[in-house]
């Protein structure tokens, strides 16, 4: 599986070999917008094109695009885990808030493609 970002929106793309395409899908928001092409560079701008169509239709419509993320994460831990980070963000002289968004942010480029 691979990845293709353009004005801030990412999508999932795979290799659909019963029907000979490469497919793929806008990540992170609610609204389904895919597309396909049978070449990388069919692919890129079909990508594009279905970035561009999903905000034109949404300004058509009245409709604010949804945004592939707020910024907001809110997750249960179990309580070890919490006090564990809590403490070694003490330790490291930051909030609880900025060391994770840390250990995330490293955790994500780690499992990312490089760009």
């Amino acid at each position: 599986m691979s990845t293709m970002t353009y004005k801030g929106y990412h999508a999932r793309v795979a290799f659909e070999a019963e029907d000979c395409v490469f497919a793929g899908r806008i990540a992170g928001i609610n609204d389904v917008v895919t597309f396909e092409g049978e070449s990388v560079g069919e692919l890129r701008a079909a990508f594009e094109d279905a970035v561009d169509d999903y905000l034109a239709t949404c300004a058509e419509v009245g409709k604010s695009p949804e945004k592939p993320y707020s910024g907001k994460i809110m997750f249960r831990v179990a309580p070890e885990v919490h006090a564990r980070a809590a403490l070694a963000a003490e330790l490291s002289g930051v909030s609880l808030n900025q060391w994770a968004e840390r250990a995330l942010d490293d955790a994500a480029r780690a499992s990312l493609p490089v760009r």
